[in-house]
């Protein structure tokens, strides 16, 4: 089998993802799972497509992840991972959409306007 690639994101963060067969091996930026992500929690959130399938041993994947933060990180990865997994068998594409790990999530940071100290909030009103 060849190496298949997804992209992902979620908020800042830019995971670019690449399975191909193997033991289930995770590789984060040449690091491993564990030492990338120490939560448990992320782990959880970025092995979830994954478990969801039962295919977390049969594949081996190499990720390259930018910008954001952690959680950012993981959810990203999560979505690459989800369209690698669609892109190699179409038919698991309704147990992850029904899941939600197929839905990009669009919620960005609203840039700062012009005149104001951020975003949306406003200087203090004075009357005289």
């Amino acid at each position: 089998m060849e190496i298949i690639n997804a992209l992902g994101r979620r908020k800042a963060a830019v995971a670019r993802v690449f399975v191909k067969e193997g033991t289930g091996k995770i590789l984060i930026n040449k690091k491993e799972l564990d030492n990338y992500f120490p939560s448990s929690m992320l782990q959880f959130v970025v092995k979830q497509p994954l478990n969801k399938l039962e295919v977390g041993e049969q594949y081996d994947i190499k990720i390259n992840v930018k910008g954001g933060g952690f959680k950012g990180q993981a959810e990203a990865i999560r979505l690459g991972i989800a369209r690698a997994l669609i892109k190699i068998n179409p038919e698991d594409k309704p147990a992850l959409k029904a899941a939600g790990f197929v839905t990009r999530d669009p919620r960005v940071v609203e840039r700062k306007k012009p005149g104001r100290p951020k975003a949306r909030k406003r200087f203090q009103f004075s009357k005289r």
